[in-house]
């Protein structure tokens, strides 16, 4: 373990308790030199296996860091959803399933890895097809929250707890990976956006008008990251660009799930600018494994 990264993540002063709104899958992860092409079998030189999705990383995130991460999603009880609770409680990470008698399969993610650029190839499906209403919420959960992330797989559930957040005075984060129908529901109850370069709500064609967008809706604390590119952000009416470090990639799989677990702890103990710095530390460090997992074994 890098000197940085040591003590980047001594132990915290306090715990807190996240609550991580979204997509749960299983990800079946393979190392290759390169993805296939059409009609072509290649052999992977290593695998793993893990529960997947932006909400679920980043809670696997925040509770390696040291707090209490509830994960909100659909987990069900199909015989596949053993693989995800198994390594969900391994991490820490407590489960709060918003239809445990759902017998379909949940999402199930094919991800190779190109190894020795790091760059990915995805074949998934998210939760188009699973959407709950809110009355599936449980009623106590923001008890003794300290924060929300919602990453718009389960926007209806989402915008409720975005809604009952500012009521209790409860930060949220949203994970805005891309632009999802609904997103305009959430945004006039979030705190931090945390966007990708991908992000783009409509009407939208360049960052400028993004952040624009973005504080339109209301949201004074705006980041667009750029993967090994500074990102750009604003507080307040203060703008500003962040280097990032720069390092070999081994696997960007999760890359801005981690960051974005690593921010909704770092928010919590320190200024916007200084939480952004410290979520791309965490999220380079992992990038430097394989897999989702690995870097917090080292």
């Amino acid at each position: 373990m890098s000197l940085w990264f040591h003590n980047e993540f001594m132990p915290p002063v306090k715990n807190y308790h996240g609550l991580f709104v979204g997509l749960v899958t299983l990800d079946l992860v393979y190392l290759a030199t390169s993805a296939p092409s059409n009609n072509q079998k290649i052999v992977a030189s290593n695998y793993t296996v893990a529960a997947g999705g932006p909400a679920t990383n980043a809670a696997v995130t925040f509770s390696y860091l040291g707090n209490e991460a509830t994960l909100l999603g659909i987990v069900g009880s199909s015989p596949i959803t053993g693989l995800i609770k198994a390594d969900l409680d391994s991490c820490g990470v407590a489960i709060a399933d918003l239809d445990p008698y759902q017998l379909q399969p949940p999402p199930v993610s094919s991800i190779i890895v190109t190894q020795g650029t790091g760059e990915r190839a995805v074949v998934s499906i998210n939760a188009a097809k699973t959407q709950v209403t809110s009355n599936r919420i449980p009623a106590d959960i923001l008890q003794d929250i300290d924060i929300v992330l919602i990453d718009g797989h389960q926007m209806i559930v989402g915008s409720a707890l975005a809604q009952q957040a500012l009521a209790h005075n409860i930060p949220v984060v949203i994970d805005g990976g891309s632009w999802k129908p609904g997103f305009e529901t959430v945004l006039p109850f979030v705190d931090y956006a945390i966007c990708s370069a991908n992000f783009y709500p409509p009407g939208c064609n360049s960052t400028s008008e993004v952040f624009a967008y973005l504080c339109a809706a209301g949201i004074s604390h705006i980041a667009i990251t750029h993967g090994e590119n500074p990102i750009q952000c604003l507080c307040g009416v203060t703008t500003s660009v962040l280097e990032v470090p720069q390092i070999k990639a081994v696997d960007t799989l999760g890359a801005g799930d981690v960051f974005h677990g690593a921010f909704c702890d770092r928010i919590l103990r320190s200024n916007f600018t200084d939480a952004l710095i410290s979520a791309a530390n965490v999220a380079a460090y992992s990038c430097q494994f394989f897999g989702t997992r690995d870097w917090m074994q080292k």
